[in-house]
């Protein structure tokens, strides 16, 4: 059995993947298959972003050699090439700014910009609180595993527009559980889960992209990750901002898919 495993490090990192994430968020999940739970860690949810994270540093114990480890740690604080990274910061602003704007110009009024950077959910975090926990926890914990172990891996055997697709599916499974205890999970219906997936499918074409422009730079897509994540979820006052956040993501991808030379851009070296 070792062998076996030892020959498949994309598969073990997978699955360990999702047990340690899915178990971290059992008690949250298990309430609705009808088993009672109750939640053993405070910020329950965040600690299960760290599912990823997790499985890249046993897989890259177990199964990789020390240089690649060695890369690893590396890639989690490289900043460089600065355009990159400020690009990285920059995008996810920008979003909120134009969505404010498409909310003024089709509304008629301008949505609450004071609550970027706080949450109704957490509210206890303050900005900068509210930030380090999605930076950490959705930032750190997903991208050292989709971005840092599984994105080179694959992209060593495809194309990167291949690469990617096959990434969104593994990343879009992962997330399953939320479907059972998050809110706005479990209030889509088909229609909405399709439009949940293609904007995954878009935000995976723009990691890509942001992974091979900094040369593997984690601390990049963990930035982009996290602050993409407080624009996101911050209470605007209006819902109608997370719905133009969401489609001004997806174009952004869909414009990376029609203008980035996919098939021509060769891959990073494994970190």
């Amino acid at each position: 059995m070792v062998p076996y495993l030892q020959s498949r490090p994309l598969l073990v990192f997978y699955l360990l993947a999702l047990a340690i994430s899915w178990l971290i968020w059992s008690p949250l999940w298990l309430p609705y298959v009808g088993v009672d739970a109750v939640p053993w860690l405070p910020y329950q949810h965040g600690w299960g972003g760290l599912g990823p994270m997790v499985a890249a540093g046993l897989t890259t114990w177990w199964l990789a050699p020390r240089p690649v480890g060695q890369r690893l740690w590396r890639s989690l604080w490289q900043t460089k090439p600065l355009r990159w990274t400020a690009l990285a910061i920059t995008l996810p602003a920008g979003w909120a700014g134009l969505g404010a704007v498409i909310v003024r110009v089709a509304e008629g009024y301008w949505p609450d910009l004071s609550t970027l950077g706080r949450s109704a959910e957490f509210p206890e975090l303050g900005v900068m609180g509210f930030l380090i926990y999605n930076m950490v926890f959705f930032g750190y914990g997903e991208e050292v595993g989709w971005r840092g172990f599984l994105l080179p891996r694959l992209l060593e055997r495809h194309p990167p527009l291949r690469a990617t697709l096959i990434l969104s599916g593994f990343w879009a499974i992962w997330h399953l559980p939320l479907f059972a205890y998050r809110p706005g999970y479990m209030a889509m219906d088909l229609g909405g889960v399709a439009g949940w997936y293609f904007s995954l499918l878009a935000g995976a074409f723009l990691f890509t992209w942001l992974y091979q422009g900094t040369q593997g730079s984690l601390l990049a897509c963990a930035l982009f990750h996290g602050l993409t994540d407080v624009v996101f979820l911050a209470d605007y006052g209006t819902g109608s901002m997370m719905l133009y956040i969401g489609v001004l993501v997806t174009l952004s991808g869909i414009a990376v898919l029609i203008w980035y030379s996919w098939h021509r851009a060769g891959p990073v070296s494994r970190s």
